[in-house]
């Protein structure tokens, strides 16, 4: 009876824990389905007509995360499809929370144009943004206080540094053709995403932040730099605390970048230092508040981490974009280049600020980039107040997030003809893809605070945004993409692998929009190709 007993008690054991586990997983389903039930009958017998459709989902809180996660304009023409009468304008679930996107031009200035004391940034980003950057900067920081940041920064924005620039765009690209080891012998391939973005940190780095900070910047900072970018899940939005080991890493990374900041700002302070250069730390060192206090060490640090990520982001993305278009184009590259001899010479001088201004079509490649591949595809705010919806007779809720779209509006056949067509041509007159009337950037300027912006929202080419918000690195991002591409073009013939036609897919997993990698080119270097 005792070996008996010994067999068939952990038996009885067995099963008794079995029969607890069927009914806890029978409960859970049954939960499930009766929460999947009710979220079905409320969207199809309680809609509230006094605001704008909500698109089914099934599952409650997870909503419509997924395909909008998977695929956003997708998601967003689709929706439009559906509620297009409604007034391009409807409502989704997005981890729990209500989204109104509002697409369209009305959709940009409704959103972007809103005033402040309507809508709000702060409390949308904040969570995503502050421990990348750090406390008291950006979105950590009353609204006033951020336009007051805006206006020290743009002191590396003016014309005049902009023109000094070109000359450290060049150099550093043509540094990095010669020493990267894709780059090395006659012909090769390369992965365009990870080249280009360790290329425009190098150039982002050194006109931005100065010679100092650019020389720091080896491989294990660039490993510092890609460690704190993972903070940009988006994940984040919701769980930015959350013990997981991307949060780990961006935490250790921030740790440590201020730490390098700080320690240059520290060195400069000792008595005897006197200043070699006029680089951005020196310029936020000497800047006050309007109150009459100097900004912090640490806020220098932080404002210095959200300069280099905005100044590298998009520009990263974008030229990523344009050298994969160029490979599916590769006579595009050769009209540029003619460009290039035609207007600068055949022996193809220095590249200057002056000669940016006279190559067109080089210009329109940039363009053209930027319209078809939005570095941001998603732009958010929080309603303060409630909003009524013109044009219809919906209102906002106070509470609500709302959600803008630029780089839907640039891909709406009724502004641009063939809009999924990348046509660096279609910005010349007489262009059968030629923008419609409406589509370039209004005159109306507006000073929230650090100096006169395009408004902008009347356009549907708005791939920095607009409003008080719109992003201060415009013109910065132009010469910075323009001067790349002009090295590139004088340096190199870019072409698919054989069997690869067609750019590859887009990766929306981060905040920041960018191809998939790998994405791999096959690359010649031009007979005679002139360098810098």
């Amino acid at each position: 009876m005792g070996a008996l007993s010994t067999i068939l008690e952990p038996l009885a054991q067995f099963l008794a824990n079995s029969s607890l586990s069927v009914v806890i997983l029978g409960g859970s389903v049954l939960f499930l389905v009766l929460a999947i039930v009710l979220n079905v009958l409320n969207q199809l017998l309680f809609r509230n007509p006094a605001e704008p459709p909500v698109v089914f989902h099934w599952i409650p809180f997870i909503g419509n995360t997924v395909p909008y996660g998977i695929d956003p304009f997708k998601f967003f023409f689709s929706c439009r499809e559906k509620y297009l009468q409604y007034g391009d304008v409807f409502t989704f679930i997005l981890l729990g929370k209500k989204t109104t996107v509002c697409l369209g031009t009305k959709g940009n200035e409704f959103i972007l144009n809103a005033k402040h004391k309507d809508v709000n940034a702060e409390e949308v980003y904040s969570a995503l943004c502050t421990p990348v950057f750090g406390k008291d900067v950006v979105y950590d920081c009353p609204n006033a206080k951020l336009m007051e940041q805006k206006k020290f920064i743009k002191f590396g924005l003016t014309q005049d540094a902009l023109r000094s620039y070109v000359h450290i765009i060049c150099k550093e690209a043509n540094d990095y053709i010669g020493s990267a080891k894709a780059f090395q012998g006659q012909r090769g391939t390369v992965n365009i995403p990870p080249a280009v973005s360790q290329l425009t940190i190098f150039t982002a780095s050194h006109t931005l932040q100065g010679a100092e900070v650019r020389s720091r910047f080896n491989h294990s900072f660039a490993e510092l730099f890609h460690d704190l970018d993972k903070g940009f899940s988006p994940i984040n939005f919701v769980l930015p605390w959350a013990p997981l080991p991307h949060n780990r890493k961006r935490d250790a990374a921030h740790q440590k970048m201020v730490e390098i900041y700080s320690e240059i700002i520290q060195t400069r302070r000792q008595p005897g230092v006197t200043k070699d250069s006029e680089d951005m730390i020196w310029n936020l060192m000497d800047c006050k508040y309007k109150d009459g206090k100097a900004i912090p060490d640490y806020e220098i640090a932080g404002m210095m981490i959200a300069l280099l990520m905005a100044g590298q982001h998009s520009s990263s993305s974008t030229f990523a974009w344009m050298c994969l278009r160029l490979a599916d184009n590769p006579e595009v590259m050769d009209e540029l280049l003619e460009e290039q001899k035609q207007v600068l010479g055949q022996d193809l001088p220095d590249i200057t600020h002056e000669h940016l201004q006279k190559l067109p079509l080089h210009a329109a490649a940039v363009r053209e980039t930027l319209r078809l591949h939005a570095p941001i595809h998603s732009i958010m705010r929080k309603a303060t107040s409630p909003l009524p919806v013109a044009g219809t007779s919906y209102a906002i809720p106070a509470g609500r997030t709302l959600l803008a779209s630029p780089g839907a509006t640039s891909r709406m056949p009724e502004y641009f003809p063939n809009p999924m067509v990348w046509d660096a041509h279609r910005w010349e007159d007489g262009s059968p893809n030629h923008p419609s009337l409406g589509a370039t950037d209004d005159d109306e300027k507006v000073d929230y605070g650090y100096g006169l912006v395009s408004k902008g929202t009347s356009s549907p080419y708005l791939p920095f945004g607009a409003g008080r918000h719109r992003c201060i690195g415009e013109q910065f991002a132009y010469v910075q993409l323009q001067a790349l591409l002009a090295v590139f073009v004088r340096t190199f013939k870019f072409k698919n692998l054989p069997g690869k036609e067609g750019v590859v897919g887009t990766d929306f997993s981060s905040l920041f929009s960018k191809p998939f990698s790998p994405a791999i080119v096959e690359w010649e270097k031009r007979q005679n190709a002139k360098g810098e």
